[in-house]
């Protein structure tokens, strides 16, 4: 390879970063029907978008610390938002705890700004309309990829950009592993034993 070659690849190779709002993503798969595969998702990102760091954002709730470290694992920025409990119901036994984590990840796409060449927004929330118009008046837009075909009519005009996470569900579901069946051992035959223990009375 000479070397211009080598400086057009090098151009060709963008930093882009990915920042997911967990709880419109995660709702909005459940919401037709399936859950999503982290490490899929990771994986995903990585393989067909280029995606060198990907910022997951979710509210922190104590019970779901596997769930966290899960996410680590498989590849994620976990960013941990303290959450609040939200009465649903009027004798306020039913209780919805959300996180919201909109500001913080504008935030730290802006934080990042200067790290990355392409960013991916993944949610269908209008909230973020303000900061991906900002992100393609400056050239930096790479995708929006929402969970269903219910996102926010805000981000039509961004319709170029959009992805939609539901039409690739075979691709980035969860499966539970089946379980290895454990064979016992076959039982022999009622009667078996007594017909042999008659044939030898028989003989005698």
């Amino acid at each position: 390879m000479n070397v211009i070659n080598k400086v057009i690849r090098r151009k060709k190779q963008l930093r882009v970063f990915a920042f997911i709002d967990n709880q419109n993503l995660n709702q909005g798969v459940r919401k037709t029907g399936w859950n999503m595969d982290w490490r899929k998702l990771r994986a995903f990102l990585t393989k067909e978008h280029g995606v060198s760091e990907a910022f997951m954002f979710i509210g922190y709730v104590a019970e779901n610390e596997d769930l966290y470290k899960q996410m680590y694992d498989a590849g994620f920025n976990v960013i941990l938002k303290p959450t609040v409990g939200m009465f649903e119901s009027k004798d306020k036994k039913e209780i919805e705890t959300k996180g919201n984590v909109d500001t913080d990840l504008v935030l730290e796409c802006m934080k990042q700004w200067k790290n990355y060449d392409r960013a991916i927004i993944i949610s269908g929330d209008g909230d973020y309309y303000g900061l991906i118009e900002h992100l393609k008046k400056s050239g930096k837009l790479g995708a929006i990829m929402v969970p269903n075909w219910k996102y926010s009519s805000l981000l039509k005009e961004f319709e170029k950009h959009v992805i939609r996470l539901d039409q690739l569900k075979q691709e980035l579901a969860y499966h539970k592993s089946p379980k290895k069946s454990r064979r016992k051992p076959a039982k022999q035959k009622a009667g078996g034993k007594d017909k042999k223990q008659s044939s030898q009375r028989t003989k005698r």
